[in-house]
C-alpha cells in the first residue's frame, strides 16, 4: 500500500463521515438511524485514513453502498468502486452515487466531486466500425451479407449513436441483436487503439476512459477490474482506494479475467474480421473451421482437466491453430492498405490473430505442448511458446459438449492480487456474506498490518432486520440423505405441505435442474392448479421474477442462478426452499486441482465456505424489508447432522430454528393469514 496520498486527500475523521451518512440518509423517503451502516461508515473512513484493508460483512438492509459512498467522497482519495454485475453498476452510478454527491454538494470536504463510469469496450458502439458500414462499398457488403433484421438493427443503431452522449449500449430502450451489436462495436481484443484510429478522439469508448482518467470516482464491474490487474494496471487509472461490492465473487472472477479462454466463437470471430480485409476464402474458412474443429475436439473433454496425458488430437489441433494463425498474422502485415478504413479492418484483424495467439501459447504452455513455429507480431518479437509448462496454473475444460472452453487459470489468485492491489492501495471489501476463506483464499492474511497486529479482521456490522422474531430456518432433519433414492420423493412431499400451508408464496431453490424439473412436475400433482408453478425454463429471468411476484399464489422453481439477485420484498416471497446444501461439484476441474494443491485443508478452505456462502446468499431472498417475515426450509438433513454444520448455520441470519414441520405449518399460516 502506498503512504502517499494525492493533492486532494484530506484528513479524514470518522465522525464526520457519520455525521454526512446522517446527512445523507435523512434525505431518504424513509429515513431511519441503522446502527451497523453508521459503523461500517466509521470503519471505512478509518480504513482510508491508515491505509488498512477492511473486510465488512453488512447484512440485507444494511445500507453498505451509502456507508461507504460517503467516506470515500469525503476523503478525497481518487477511488474506483467495483461492482458484481453492470445491473448492480448501474445502480450505483445511476443512482446511489448520484445521490450522494447530490446530498453533499454544500460539503466543503465533498462538494463538486466528480465521477465516471467505466465498462469493458465492447459496451460502446464504435464510430469507425459505423462509418465502415456506412460505406457504399465495403460497408454495404457486410449488409448485403446479414439478415434484413441484423441490418435494420444496425441502421437504427446508427441514428441512436449520432445523438448519444455516450454511446453504452444500455442507454438504449430496445436490445439489439447480438449479430447486430458485434458488427458495431469491438471488443478489447480487437481495438488497435486511439492513437491507431481516425476516429479515436471522439470515440465513445476513449471518452469513458478519460473522463474516468480524471474523475474521482470511478465505476466499474469485477470483470473489468478483473482485467485490469491481468494488464498490471493498463486499463483502468491509477487508484488510491479500491471498494470490492460483493466481495464473494472477487475470487471466481479473478479466476477467470487473469487467466485466459479458446472457445470455438473465438475462431468464428476472428475469422470474421480477418474476411473484412483478406480476400482469401481458403485462409479465412481455415480459420472458421478451426472453430468447429475445437468445438468437436473440446466437447468430449468438459470437465475434464489437462495436467496430464494431454490427448493427441487437442495437442495436433492447437500446434494446427498456432501455425495457421501465425500465417494469418503474416500475411496481414503484407497488405498496403488503400485508404483509412481498411487500415483499420487490417489493425483489428492483427490485433485480433495476436491475442488468438498469445492465448494458445498460453495454454500450449501450460499444457507442456511445443509449438512448431508461428509468424511475429506486430512489435517483431515472437511469440512461439516455449513448452516450458506452467506450474501455477491448471488448463482444464469447462462450458457444455454443445458450447466447450478452454481455459488456463491460476490456482492460486492471491499472489497476484498481493502484487498488483493489496500492496498498491487501499483495498474494502464488502457483501452480505463473507466466505471465512476468504482473507487466504484472496492472500489478504499475508499483507502485513500498518497499524496492527499481522492479519485481516473481518467486521461483521449484522443487519437491521429482526430475523429472530420475523424468521424461521427448518431443517428437515428427517429425511433422507439427498444422495439416497428415497429423498427426491420424500422432499417434494414435505416441498408440497410447506407450499400448501404458505398458500403458494414460495422461491424453492435446488442445485441442478434436473432437481428443480422433477420436484416441479412432482409438486404439481400433489398441490393441482391452485399454487402455478414457475420455473426457470419457463421466462426469462426479469420477467419470471415479475411474473412471480405479481400473484401471490404462484411459486417460482429455479436454480442456483437465482441463488442471489431476486429481490421480491412482502408477502408474495414467504417461503424459501433450498433442496439441498450447495456444496460446489467434487468435479469441476479448477477446484479438483485446488483441493489437490491443498490437501486435507480443501473441505474447510473451499467446499465449505463456498456452500456456506451460496446458502446464505439463498436464504437472503426471504427477508428483504423490515415487515417481511417468513421461512427458510433446507431439506438436507446434513444441515442438522454433520459435524460441520455449524459452519453452516452461524453463516446464515440470526433465525430462530426449528426440525419439526409443524412448526412450519403454523408459522406460515400466522404470516399469510
Amino acid at each position: 500500500m502506498s503512504d502517499e496520498y494525492g493533492d486532494s486527500a484530506r484528513p479524514l475523521d470518522p465522525d464526520d463521515a457519520v455525521a454526512a451518512l446522517a446527512s445523507v440518509t435523512g434525505a431518504l423517503e424513509r429515513s431511519e438511524r441503522r446502527e451497523g451502516q453508521a459503523e461500517m461508515a466509521r470503519r471505512v473512513a478509518e480504513a482510508i485514513s491508515s491505509g488498512e484493508h477492511l473486510i465488512a460483512q453488512a447484512g440485507t438492509g444494511t445500507g453498505k453502498t451509502l456507508a461507504y459512498l460517503v467516506p470515500a467522497l469525503l476523503s478525497g482519495r481518487t477511488t474506483v468502486v467495483v461492482t458484481a454485475t453492470k445491473a448492480l453498476q448501474d445502480q450505483v452510478a445511476g443512482k446511489d452515487l448520484p445521490f450522494v454527491v447530490e446530498q453533499l454538494a454544500d460539503d466543503p470536504m465533498a462538494g463538486g466531486v466528480d465521477w465516471a463510469v467505466l465498462k469493458g469496450r465492447s459496451n460502446y458502439v464504435c464510430l469507425q466500425r459505423l462509418r465502415e458500414m456506412a460505406n457504399p462499398d465495403q460497408g454495404q457488403l457486410e449488409l448485403d451479407g446479414m439478415a434484413p433484421v441484423a441490418a435494420a438493427e444496425i441502421k437504427r443503431i446508427a441514428e441512436w449513436a449520432g445523438g448519444s452522449e455516450s454511446g453504452d449500449v444500455a442507454e438504449l430502450d430496445w436490445s439489439p441483436s447480438d449479430a447486430a451489436w458485434r458488427s458495431v462495436s469491438v471488443g478489447s481484443d480487437e481495438c488497435p487503439g486511439a492513437e491507431r484510429c481516425p476516429l479515436g478522439e471522439p470515440c465513445f469508448a476513449e471518452r469513458a476512459r478519460r473522463h474516468a482518467q480524471v474523475a474521482e470516482v470511478v465505476v466499474v464491474n469485477t470483470h473489468l477490474y478483473g482485467l485490469d490487474v491481468g494488464a498490471d494496471g493498463a486499463i483502468l487509472p491509477d487508484h488510491e482506494v479500491v471498494v470490492f461490492d460483493e466481495a464473494h465473487v472477487l475470487e471466481d472472477v479473478m479466476s477467470d479475467t487473469v487467466g485466459v479462454a479458446i472457445s470455438p466463437w473465438r475462431f468464428v470471430d476472428t475469422s470474421a474480421t480477418v474476411r473484412r480485409i483478406i480476400d482469401d476464402p481458403q485462409l479465412v474458412g481455415s480459420i472458421a473451421e478451426l472453430g468447429d474443429a475445437f468445438r468437436n475436439t473440446l466437447g468430449d473433454l468438459t470437465g475434464t482437466r489437462l495436467d496430464r496425458d494431454v490427448p493427441e488430437d487437442l495437442s495436433d489441433l492447437l500446434i494446427e491453430a498456432r501455425l495457421l494463425l501465425g500465417s494469418t498474422l503474416d500475411v496481414l502485415g503484407r497488405i498496403e492498405p488503400a485508404d483509412d478504413d481498411s487500415q483499420q479492418r487490417r489493425l483489428r484483424a492483427q490485433t485480433r490473430v495476436t491475442r488468438l495467439i498469445e492465448a494458445v501459447d498460453a495454454v500450449m504452455r501450460t499444457i507442456g505442448v511445443s509449438a512448431a513455429s508461428g509468424g511475429t507480431v506486430e512489435d517483431g518479437s515472437s511469440r512461439d511458446g516455449d513448452g516450458g509448462g506452467v506450474t501455477d496454473a491448471v488448463a482444464f475444460v469447462s462450458g457444455s459438449p454443445s458450447s466447450p472452453q478452454l481455459e488456463v487459470a491460476p490456482l492460486d489468485v492471491g499472489p497476484t492480487l498481493v502484487e498488483r492491489v493489496w500492496n498498491r492501495r487501499t483495498a474494502i471489501l464488502t457483501s452480505a456474506t463473507i466466505p471465512a476463506s476468504l482473507p487466504q483464499r484472496l492472500g489478504l492474511d499475508a499483507v502485513e498490518s500498518r497499524v496492527g497486529p499481522s492479519g485481516i479482521e473481518v467486521l461483521d456490522v449484522g443487519s437491521p432486520f429482526d430475523y429472530e422474531n420475523h424468521s424461521l430456518l427448518y431443517c428437515a432433519i428427517h429425511l433422507p440423505n439427498p444422495n439416497s433414492a428415497a429423498f427426491r420423493e420424500q422432499a417434494d412431499e414435505e416441498l408440497a405441505a410447506m407450499i400448501e400451508a404458505a398458500g403458494g408464496r414460495t422461491l424453492a431453490l435446488f442445485t441442478s435442474y434436473r432437481a428443480m424439473d422433477e420436484a416441479a412436475e412432482n409438486v404439481r400433482d400433489r398441490i393441482g392448479p391452485r399454487f402455478p408453478v414457475l420455473t426457470q425454463r419457463d421466462l426469462p429471468k426479469p420477467a419470471l421474477v415479475k411474473a412471480f411476484a405479481d400473484d401471490e399464489a404462484t411459486c417460482l422453481f429455479a436454480t442456483a442462478g437465482l441463488f442471489q439477485g431476486v429481490d421480491v420484498p412482502g408477502r408474495t416471497l414467504s417461503l424459501v426452499v433450498i433442496d439441498r446444501i450447495p456444496f460446489p461439484r467434487p468435479d469441476d476441474p479448477l477446484l479438483s486441482a485446488r483441493r489437490d494443491a491443498l490437501g486435507r485443508e480443501a473441505f474447510g478452505q473451499i467446499d465449505l465456505p463456498r456452500a456456506s456462502t451460496m446458502l446464505a446468499q439463498a436464504a437472503g431472498r426471504l427477508i428483504r424489508s423490515a415487515t417481511d417475515r417468513g421461512v427458510v426450509a433446507v431439506l438436507d438433513p446434513r444441515l442438522g447432522k454433520a459435524g460441520y454444520r455449524w459452519d453452516i448455520v452461524n453463516a446464515l441470519p440470526p433465525m430462530k430454528r426449528t426440525r419439526h414441520r409443524s412448526d412450519v405449518e403454523d408459522f406460515l399460516r400466522a404470516v399469510t393469514s
